[in-house]
């Protein structure tokens, strides 16, 4: 079985080692006239200098089905059993077009699963399915710790600007308006009913944000007493030092290495942006 994503799953290196092959599908990004194809001939690290350099808003284009086909029919060569895990669909039209390609390709066999998340939430359900394909788990198996790891997963992120998400079309002009006007910094996280961005709360710091992000994350885990954790951000270092020291004064934390969120992602958020992959202690115990 051969496991396809996209470029809204953020991991880290450590979290790729040993697993077998993660397959992306292309997604394309334009910044500055000209287009490149994130991940492959563009690093996070090298899109935030561009984008500060630059100043100019970036644009991407989601991966069409016409890329689906091609990668299902290659990928098919050398086995036709493929589990294809996306960001949510709440969030982006990948999924159907993953869905409208296995159609097209007769000579695979693909699963679709919606993560209902994106970056290091959504990441995290990746490299569960690698690590079960790995320990050889039967497809349902492997769908049945998807769905645990997607249920017992949360993700928060902050910016300290909000004008990437207005520009992107990722919120309402005139809530990115009356946000800039009240200088408003909002704590966004996904909703597990329609895989939307939803607000949790906002503040009128960035600090007062970080802060209020690591409350959130506790209100979301009452009963754990340690937490597994994973920091991520687009190139602020800063700001992910202030959520760590936040969320150790109020939980024992398990952390895995931060994540830098990828180009696709990063042209929707800006380098501000620091956030948190959050699950109880006990998730890591359903991993094989």
């Amino acid at each position: 079985m051969q496991i396809v994503t996209d470029r809204g799953c953020d991991l880290s290196p450590q979290q790729l080692e040993g697993l077998p092959p993660i397959h992306y599908v292309p997604m394309k990004l334009t910044l500055a006239g000209k287009t490149y194809s994130s991940g492959e001939d563009l690093s996070s690290e090298e899109f935030y200098r561009l984008l500060e350099e630059t100043g100019e808003y970036p644009t991407t284009s989601q991966a069409g089905t016409g890329d689906f086909v091609e990668l299902y029919r290659r990928l098919a060569q050398d086995d036709p059993e493929i589990l294809s895990i996306h960001i949510s669909s709440g969030l982006s039209g990948t999924l159907n077009s993953a869905r409208v390609a296995a159609g097209m390709v007769p000579e695979s066999n693909v699963t679709i699963w919606d993560t209902m998340t994106l970056s290091a939430p959504e990441g995290w359900q990746v490299e569960a399915a690698a690590r079960a394909i790995k320990a050889g788990w039967e497809l349902k198996e492997i769908i049945a710790l998807l769905e645990k790891v997607r249920n017992l997963t949360v993700g928060f992120f902050t910016l300290d600007t909000m004008k990437y998400l207005v520009h992107g079309g990722r919120i309402s002009h005139l809530k990115g308006l009356l946000a800039s006007l009240l200088n408003i910094r909002p704590v966004i996280s996904v909703s597990k009913e329609d895989g939307r961005y939803v607000t949790m709360a906002q503040e009128r710091t960035f600090r007062r944000a970080i802060q209020r992000m690591a409350q959130e994350v506790i209100k979301a885990y009452p009963q754990s007493r340690k937490l597994r954790l994973q920091l991520i951000h687009g190139h602020n270092p800063a700001g992910i030092e202030l959520l760590r020291e936040a969320m150790e004064n109020l939980v024992e934390c398990e952390w895995l290495p931060p994540v830098t969120v990828g180009a696709v992602l990063g042209a929707h958020t800006g380098s501000s942006l620091v956030g948190i992959c959050a699950g109880p202690a006990e998730l890591a115990d359903l991993l094989p």
